[in-house]
């Protein structure tokens, strides 16, 4: 019994295929899954999925055999490209980068106007660290007392310690003395504020953390302005700076423990011609129980001039550190710098040196506080953020102060 012949197909001979275009297949896909989600919708959020993995992977694919990567092998372009390939992105445009061996110029115009103004940020392909300029700030805060608060002022009481004793014998009668003072040395918080804008657009597309950079930059302004209060501040609204308690500033006679000393230098615009002499006898006009915790204050242009002072014998005064974050030294005392103080110049005083500890307070009302208002100013986001402080000089007899001759 024969058995009906089986058909096979033909086998199919095909003409060698030339090299393809990525024109072409990035063409064929796109048409390819636009006619997919018509007729699939449903499905369309894993068809998406997929491609993202397949994009994501597809740097390792040679399409066509011509050695060349469709997709850059970086994380981040993939992401893009996805995102331009579901959206109908400019294809030339990746297609020009990736012919350049560069990533995906990837330009997102976030508002009309300038950037430094808060408007716009268009990166190509940008370094996500910010490079901006260092700002001074002061180190009162390291080296005076810092008092926080929840209240608007910070109160002390100071005693003038004038006791009233005398010796008596065994029998005698023991009068009334006279009772020391006590007075109220009040440090008010002034208050200091930043009111930027910047647009709901930035906020949204910006490739890193705009909230986050915009506190962190108004916190270091802050800094750098209450460094210049805390030396020469006036008071009025505002911290009192220490270099104003001294007769006819702006300070004088604030404290009723009185003004702050001032010694004079005996040389006229420059301490490159004052003896060390001058130095070792304005250490030492203050007294004792303040100087063993004392701190030189002055500024870089006067370190650099007290640097170069040597004593008879030809030895330096001024000790550079050998560890790192630990001060200079001047005379066996540590040096803070803080380029609010003055420079050299006559009827200046460009030193200072105490114990600040005890000299000079500073009094925080409870940190910085932040008010987002999206609404007033649309289509700008405002950062209203506002800081209370306060300072002035807690013990006027703790501080002296060198003054250039006139």
């Amino acid at each position: 019994m024969m058995t009906a012949a089986r058909a096979f197909p033909r086998a199919v001979t095909r003409a060698p295929r030339a090299d393809l275009n990525p024109n072409a297949i990035l063409a064929q896909l796109t048409g390819a899954f636009e006619d997919f989600k018509r007729t699939h919708g449903d499905r369309q959020d894993r068809v998406e999925a997929a491609i993202d993995t397949i994009l994501a992977g597809g740097a390792a694919n040679d399409l066509g055999g011509n050695g060349r990567s469709l997709i850059a092998p970086d994380p981040e372009y993939s992401q893009a490209f996805a995102s331009y390939f579901r959206k109908g992105a400019d294809e030339p445009a990746i297609r020009e980068a990736n012919a350049a061996g560069q990533r995906a110029k990837i330009q997102a115009a976030m508002s009309v106007g300038t950037a430094d103004a808060g408007g716009y940020l268009a990166p190509v392909e940008w370094d996500r660290k910010i490079g901006e300029a260092l700002v001074t700030t002061s180190p009162m805060r390291r080296i005076a007392t810092v008092q926080t608060t929840t209240v608007g002022a910070y109160s002390t009481i100071w005693s003038n310690r004038v006791w009233g004793t005398g010796w008596v014998g065994e029998t005698a009668s023991r009068p009334e003395t006279t009772t020391p003072g006590l007075d109220t040395v009040e440090f008010a918080a002034g208050e200091i504020y930043a009111n930027p804008a910047i647009t709901q657009r930035l906020l949204d597309d910006a490739d890193f953390n705009v909230e986050q950079w915009l506190a962190d930059q108004v916190d270091v302004e802050f800094g750098a302005q209450e460094s210049v209060a805390f030396i020469s501040g006036n008071g009025t609204n505002k911290p009192r700076g220490v270099l104003t308690y001294v007769t006819g500033g702006a300070s004088a006679d604030f404290h009723p423990g009185g003004n702050l000393a001032v010694v004079n230098s005996g040389a006229a615009t420059t301490l490159g011609t004052v003896p060390i002499d001058t130095l070792i006898g304005f250490a030492y006009s203050l007294p004792s129980p303040y100087r063993q915790n004392a701190t030189w204050l002055m500024n870089s242009l006067t370190a650099a001039t007290l640097a170069k002072l040597k004593d008879a014998d030809g030895n330096l005064i001024w000790r550079e550190s050998v560890i790192v974050g630990q001060p200079s030294t001047l005379l066996g005392r540590p040096v803070e710098i803080d380029e609010g103080m003055p420079n050299i110049g006559a009827d200046a005083t460009p030193i200072a040196f105490g114990d600040f500890k005890r000299g000079y307070l500073i009094n925080d009302r409870t940190g910085s506080r932040i008010l987002r208002d999206p609404y007033t100013n649309k289509p700008f986001v405002m950062f209203y953020v506002t800081k209370r402080v306060g300072g002035g000089v807690a013990d006027p007899n703790a501080i002296r102060l060198l003054k250039i001759a006139a």
